[in-house]
């Protein structure tokens, strides 16, 4: 139970005790000096003084985060010798008083050997260690007291302090189950019976203290069961459970021993190692306890009746004093098993320096991005889409973030960290505004666009407001006309959705209007059943494709298909990335309608996408 909510409990009571002595501890000074006594109880005060003045060493000197283990047991063995030190003065007081019968004084004697086991049951409760000890030290010199009385009243306060001395142990005792039974459950995982987060953070922000001090290196291996919500789906919770049990037992079975496993929630458990004085040494141990547990875990498992195949993805950090807090380095972890999940998962990745560096790129990013619209630092640039005849039908709006730290960052950095935060709602919301206006003032320009399209993120497509913002921005800045000009790209992540709500937001917001085009179409989930059911105008084929047509056969039969589906689904259909006269030819002899590329232009300001239009028309 040597938690930190332990030591703060022992922590605690250190100026609870000083208090209950140094003022006490006058009142029997006072006596003594009334008494004749004063010299032994004054010295007996001093000594009180003394180890008060230790004990606020004590107090001061307990930082639980900072400290290695080896500091805080020593810190320990100390506060235990400071309460004993402390008990025992109490000790001396009784004799000191208990034989003043002349003056009553042994009454107050007794009385406060009492009072001081019960304090000492009640204090000392949490650890086991301290208060059996304790107790002993202060009621068997009163039993022994009552004993030599002789007398027959003197037997039965002999009887009566035993029973007494028992009490206080049995409810210490019982105190200190029930303690145990709440940190138990507090530190440990119901289902499998591991440690639990809560635990293993405290635990690794300990070993990370040792390690600073021994200047020494331990792993931390993370485990992401693969695919384990589908047995959880399809066969149940209850099978899903005693799978977990199995694979905690084949955990168990490969651990070295000294390391620590728990599970962190789910599918996921946590392994640190033992003491590393080589780095190297460090990862090969994390690589090859890695590469055995996955090879382990991959056997087949049987539950009730049930053959099941599982793998898992491994995260590898080394862990030394370096890190601010435990939490870092899990989130290094966290950080290579997403890697191996990007992969392909059933495998292991160590974090390194360059995925570092990478992180902390994109958290900067990510805090930049927070201040990005207050600062005015999101604006829109505007592809040119033509026709095959060279006139200029439309334009795409597209996102541009310049920040005065980051520069230029480009847009497939920052939407997708904005898409993860929930930022894209809000910078959505702005792009939306921002195109309707420009739109508008495009119009009253006297720019005539066939169509305007916005790129929509899935997030802000299946957010509660979307369809109240965009109605709002709509009567704010266009008309019926301008609002049939509106195309909102989306892409194929929309089948991973709701589909039946998609659809039907879909269809509210073409009542008004707007059509809709899907974005890099054959790169994602599309399927021609879903192509049917959603109510889609437009295609667009994906860059990649296109920029295939010059040197790959696979490229220009991939493109033909699209146009030839686009055709019988009687959707328009758009080409992007056209960079070269030989793509343009190709999309124009099957039967492609609108392009937009850098063969014809870059995504240009408004300002210059005025000027390109006046020239090209």
């Amino acid at each position: 139970m040597r938690d930190k909510h332990f030591y703060d409990f022992l922590h605690r009571q250190i100026p609870v005790l000083i208090v209950l002595s140094l003022f006490p501890g006058l009142g029997y000074l006072f006596l003594g000096w009334l008494n004749g006594i004063f010299v032994p109880a004054f010295i007996w005060y001093l000594l009180v003084i003394a180890v008060s003045l230790w004990g606020y060493r004590l107090y001061r000197g307990l930082d639980f985060d900072t400290m290695s283990e080896g500091r805080r047991d020593r810190w320990y063995r100390q506060y235990s010798w400071f309460f004993y030190a402390f008990f025992t003065l109490w000790t001396l007081i009784f004799l000191l008083y208990v034989g003043q019968d002349a003056y009553k004084l042994h009454y107050i004697a007794i009385f406060t050997e009492i009072g001081a086991s019960v304090v000492a049951s009640s204090l000392l409760a949490s650890d086991r260690r301290l208060y059996r000890p304790t107790i002993f030290i202060l009621m068997v010199p009163l039993i022994v007291y009552f004993f030599l009385i002789g007398e027959w009243y003197g037997y039965v306060l002999t009887a009566f302090a035993c029973t007494l001395t028992w009490v206080l142990l049995y409810a210490a005792r019982s105190s200190h189950d029930l303690l145990m039974k709440a940190y138990h459950q507090a530190t440990h995982d119901g289902l499998t019976s591991l440690y639990n987060r809560h635990y293993f953070v405290e635990h690794l922000q300990k070993r990370m203290n040792s390690l600073g001090e021994s200047s020494e290196f331990s792993y931390l291996l993370l485990i992401d069961l693969d695919h384990f919500k589908t047995v959880n789906d399809s066969l149940g919770h209850d099978v899903g459970d005693r799978l977990l049990q199995d694979v905690v037992t084949r955990l168990q079975q490969q651990l070295p021993a000294g390391d620590v496993l728990a599970r962190l929630g789910g599918d996921e458990f946590i392994i640190t190692g033992g003491d590393f004085g080589d780095r190297a040494a460090c990862e090969r141990a994390a690589l090859e306890l890695a590469e055995n547990l996955i090879a382990r875990l991959k056997e087949a498992y049987v539950v009730d009746s049930h053959h099941l195949y599982i793998s898992a993805s491994i995260g590898v950090s080394i862990i030394s004093g370096r890190g601010a807090n435990a939490g870092t380095f899990i989130k290094e972890a966290d950080i290579a098993m997403y890697e191996v999940k990007a992969k392909g998962r059933d495998g292991v990745f160590m974090f390194n320096e360059e995925m570092s560096a990478r992180v902390e790129s994109r958290l900067e990013t990510e805090r930049l991005l927070h201040f990005a619209l207050g600062n005015d630092e999101i604006t829109l640039h505007f592809q040119p889409q033509l026709d095959r005849t060279g006139r200029i039908v439309g334009v795409e709006a597209l996102a541009r973030w310049n920040n005065a730290t980051l520069g230029a960052v480009s847009p497939a950095q920052f939407i997708p960290i904005a898409e993860q935060t929930g930022l894209i709602v809000e910078l959505g919301n702005h792009i939306l505004e921002t195109g309707f206006r420009t739109l508008r003032a495009w119009h009253d320009a006297g720019i005539e666009l066939d169509q305007f399209s916005i790129n929509i993120s899935m997030r802000q497509f299946t957010h509660l407001d979307f369809e109240a913002q965009v109605a709002a921005l709509a009567q704010r800045y266009l008309d019926a006309g301008l609002r049939r000009k509106l195309t909102f790209e989306i892409t194929e992540s929309i089948v991973a959705e709701d589909i039946n709500r998609v659809i039907l937001v879909m269809n509210r917001l073409k009542a008004v209007g707007i059509r809709f085009s899907m974005d890099d179409f054959g790169t994602g989930y599309s399927s021609l059943s879903y192509l049917n059911r959603l109510p889609l105008d437009e295609l667009k084929i994906d860059r990649a494709f296109v920029s295939a047509l010059g040197h790959q056969e696979e490229g220009r039969t991939m493109v033909a298909t699209i146009v030839n589906m686009s055709t019988a689904l009687k959707l328009k259909i758009v080409a992007e990335g056209v960079e070269t006269a030989e793509q343009f030819d190709f999309l124009v002899a099957h039967g492609c309608q609108v392009f937009q590329g850098y063969y014809f232009s870059q995504p240009l300001t408004s300002e210059q996408f005025l000027t390109y239009y006046r020239q090209r028309q």
